[in-house]
């Protein structure tokens, strides 16, 4: 299988969405195109797909902010699981951070997703003795005033 990892572009939004969804990515507080939309203002460099075949397959949302680069949303669609996209989209997530010299990469994970905190494990990520807090600004499951 021959793995294609870009950058996103506008016309992935659709497939890269549904894959969001049918990996339980999306919470009711979090819209995926505001996301998206949101992800375009800051920058795409860190955002990727992953394709085989022309189709899109996986996708992580990546950001750095000069101290250290946060993944979000990798996701793999559930019937391609298991076959290193998403370690390929990682891994050239992780080539990009050390380019623009980013010294390290953090991600959340819900503690309920077992599979995935040992797919991370699995790759060389570890846990951090920190605890993660977090402050809603926008509820995307709200209308905004």
């Amino acid at each position: 299988m021959n793995i294609e990892i870009r950058t996103f572009a506008e016309h992935d939004r659709t497939a890269v969405v549904r894959i969001w969804h049918d990996c339980g990515l999306v919470y009711p507080q979090n819209d995926p195109d505001k996301d998206i939309d949101r992800k375009l203002v800051d920058g795409v460099e860190l955002f990727l797909v992953a394709l085989v075949d022309g189709e899109v397959v996986g996708s992580a949302m990546g950001g750095y902010e000069g101290h250290r680069a946060w993944v979000n949303y990798l996701a793999v669609s559930p019937e391609r699981q298991g076959n290193g996209i998403a370690a390929a989209i990682m891994g050239e997530l992780e080539c990009r951070c050390r380019a623009i010299g980013c010294p390290k990469i953090n991600l959340q994970i819900r503690k309920t997703n077992t599979k995935v905190i040992e797919f991370y494990r699995r790759i060389g990520f570890v846990e951090d003795d920190v605890l993660c807090m977090g402050k809603r600004l926008i509820d995307d499951s709200r209308p905004n005033p």
